[in-house]
């Protein structure tokens, strides 16, 4: 067995943004497994949240957001570095290798072997998504890893699904992208310094923000989209939302907890701003439920709603570019 931290995936308590009482508890692979990954080094995960305050809406869904790479090595000094998959023995032996040096190894895999999306994807259908694996025991076939909302451990036929070890070899078979996470510069700066490194990164991404209400330019792509979710599967549907609402949803709510991060720290003035992004995640969770009943039945859908998460941004938007935009 080679492993970085002893965790037990039945006694495990995920950080509080994977809490039963989030709007969204799960966001996307990438930022969930972050999520667990900074927590379990007993690092502050919201700490790293300002980029979602520059989320757009590129044309057809909602940025695919992710914890930028240099805002975690600014905060907490860690690396993250892509790994060329060359050795003989496949994955497993980067993982086994790169464990043992106490790196944690993000992964790309199939969730058809993940117990953890029963009812999802498990044993269903094949789709990817990224783990950060922590622990190997390539003998004994068992496997711990970060996804998420939580820390999950597999064995026997789910290890060798994962890493397709009783499989025919496949010419046409494409690896697996692979990062680790270096933690030999690892950082825990002082809360105070935490926030005045949080505090310089909100200036940054807020430089990067939307040149134009992106709720707009998404209303006006919607009005397009509906009659084409009508005419599709329902299943179609839940990719769309999943590329479109949930984004948008699971960001605002982050934003929101961010915003109040702050406030709590002593960066007053914050709480309406973080009450609009909150109203937008709210509204966007409604909103997926509403869609998912106009699409089954065919009903017509009440655009209110997206004018009130244009009129949320625009004001929260204001209120930080009054305060951190000189």
């Amino acid at each position: 067995m080679t492993r970085i931290w002893a965790l037990d995936a039945a006694s495990y308590l995920p950080h509080a943004l994977h809490g039963q009482d989030r709007a969204w508890r799960e966001t996307n692979c990438y930022v969930d497994l972050w999520i667990e990954l900074l927590h379990a080094q007993g690092l502050d995960p919201v700490a790293a949240l300002p980029f979602t305050l520059a989320l757009d809406f590129e044309g057809d869904q909602w940025t695919f957001f992710k914890y930028p790479l240099d805002d975690l090595r600014t905060l907490y000094g860690l690396e993250v570095h892509e790994l060329n998959l060359w050795q003989p023995d496949g994955l497993v032996g980067h993982v086994e290798e790169q464990v043992a040096q106490g790196r944690p190894v993000i992964v790309e895999v199939d969730s058809f072997y993940l117990p953890d999306t029963q009812g999802v994807s498990y044993q269903r259908e094949h789709t990817k998504t990224s783990v950060a694996i922590q622990e190997i025991d390539p003998a004994g076939r068992r496997l711990g890893y970060f996804h998420g909302p939580g820390y999950f451990q597999i064995e026997g036929a789910d290890y060798a699904g994962v890493f397709r070890l009783d499989r025919a070899a496949d010419p046409t078979w494409l690896p697996p992208y692979v990062e680790i996470v270096k933690l030999h510069a690892l950082q825990r700066p002082s809360p105070e310094d935490l926030k005045r490194r949080a505090i310089d990164l909100v200036r940054l991404h807020l430089k990067r923000r939307p040149a134009t209400n992106p709720f707009a330019r998404y209303r006006q792509r919607f009005e397009r989209d509906l009659e084409t979710l009508r005419a599709k599967p329902i299943a179609y549907f839940h990719i769309y939302a999943f590329a479109t609402l949930r984004q948008l949803g699971a960001n605002f709510e982050l934003a929101s907890t961010f915003l109040r991060w702050l406030e709590e720290r002593g960066e007053g003035g914050l709480a309406p701003a973080a009450a609009q992004f909150a109203t937008i995640a709210e509204i966007s969770k409604s909103l997926m439920l509403k869609l998912a009943r106009a699409v089954m039945h065919k009903k017509p859908l009440d655009f209110a709603s997206f004018f009130a998460l244009e009129e949320a941004w625009d004001r929260a938007m204001q209120d930080l570019m009054a305060r951190y935009g000189g």
